[in-house]
């Protein structure tokens, strides 16, 4: 029998039930009235909360295939791909797997993403500059919008993607100053709703780009995405139950308001923050760009598989660490609809959890 615990981890999250109970609506096919009305709902109501006009483009899916679109879309031959962790490596990886020339920034494990990095790397042949605003492995939230003014600075005509997966709807990402070509995110973190959609804010700068860059795939195909997008229609078939699900947390969302919703993340990454400092060798990342949904604490000689084993049979689960930073970090997710009362709550047990291991 499967046990049900209280997660606590980097994704997927927890599900409220009412938010499940949604995925329980009869099922429609994809070629209906009754389809493009929800189809149409989803996209502003992501509008709206996410506060841009820019094209919203789902797919079923990891956000993982809207990274590759983005890179296949934008792009002809070369890119700029700066990392300070795992998922800016797979962004690397996902360049250089479609045959893509990608100049590489390197910024240590644990640091921000700053302007200074990429100080004269944005050449006049540099096509997309690419990286993560809120790095998984390690807890840093970078200033993307710093950041993409750089990128304009050394070369208007160079495209900006974000990949947004672990920041879209807990951190304030300022699309209207941030301006990102391509934005991706999907339904299973922030978002607090099982896995299976992907999404993608895209400029129309990009799209008009991908007129010109051949071999874009058809899953990937921004503009045949577009096209279907334009008539609320999805390119293949979506996970429509799944779909009747986001309309409904949408309307939660927005209910909260964004910046109490930004705010309340917030307030769960200083509760960990606070507790680390006081009980082990604090958080893993630099000072100031502590992530809102990703806490990623230093172990230490704490024994982290005794002390989640104990955790886990009281019914609480978390997240080991991950990539270079494994054996020395875990990490705790507080993102979606987790609020600061039930990250205290946490906090009692790991409390009492680490009195037992110790």
């Amino acid at each position: 029998m499967l046990l049900s615990r209280k997660l606590f981890t980097v994704g997927p999250v927890h599900v409220d039930q009412e938010v499940l109970g949604a995925m329980t609506k009869p099922m429609i096919t994809h070629r209906t009235k009754e389809y493009k009305s929800l189809h149409g709902a989803i996209v502003e109501k992501l509008r709206k909360a996410l506060d841009t006009d820019l094209e919203i483009l789902l797919v079923g899916g990891s956000a993982s295939i809207l990274i590759e679109g983005a890179v296949r879309n934008g792009v002809n031959s070369k890119t700029l791909g700066i990392t300070n962790g795992s998922f800016g490596d797979r962004s690397i990886e996902i360049s250089e797997l479609n045959g893509k020339t990608v100049d590489k920034v390197r910024v240590d494990w644990g640091r921000a993403i700053r302007p200074e990095h990429i100080k004269g790397r944005v050449g006049k042949d540099v096509e997309a500059v690419h990286w993560v605003s809120n790095e998984s492995s390690t807890g840093v939230l970078s200033d993307s919008v710093a950041i993409a003014d750089e990128v304009r600075l050394q070369n208007p005509d160079s495209l900006v993607f974000v990949d947004a997966v672990t920041s879209a709807f807990a951190s304030d990402l300022n699309l209207k100053k941030l301006r990102p070509d391509s934005l991706v995110f999907g339904t299973q973190k922030a978002l607090a709703l099982p896995p299976g959609l992907a999404f993608m804010a895209a400029s129309e700068k990009l799209l008009a780009k991908a007129k010109t860059v051949p071999n874009r795939g058809f899953y990937t195909d921004l503009l045949k995405l577009k096209k279907q997008n334009d008539d609320n229609y999805a390119l293949t078939t979506p996970p429509v139950s799944l779909m009747y699900a986001l309309d409904f947390q949408l309307d939660r969302v927005l209910k909260e308001g964004m910046a109490s919703r930004y705010k309340r993340h917030r307030e769960m990454a200083d509760l960990v923050k606070a507790w680390a400092e006081k009980n082990l060798n604090g958080t893993f990342p630099e000072d100031g760009y502590q992530s809102a949904t990703i806490s990623v604490l230093n172990r230490g000689d704490l024994d982290f598989d005794k002390f989640h084993a104990a955790l886990k049979a009281k019914g609480y689960e978390i997240s080991n660490g991950y990539g270079e930073v494994k054996d020395k970090t875990f990490r705790i997710g507080h993102m979606g609809d987790i609020t600061p009362a039930a990250v205290r709550e946490l906090l009692k047990v790991m409390d009492e959890t680490l009195e037992e291991v110790q």
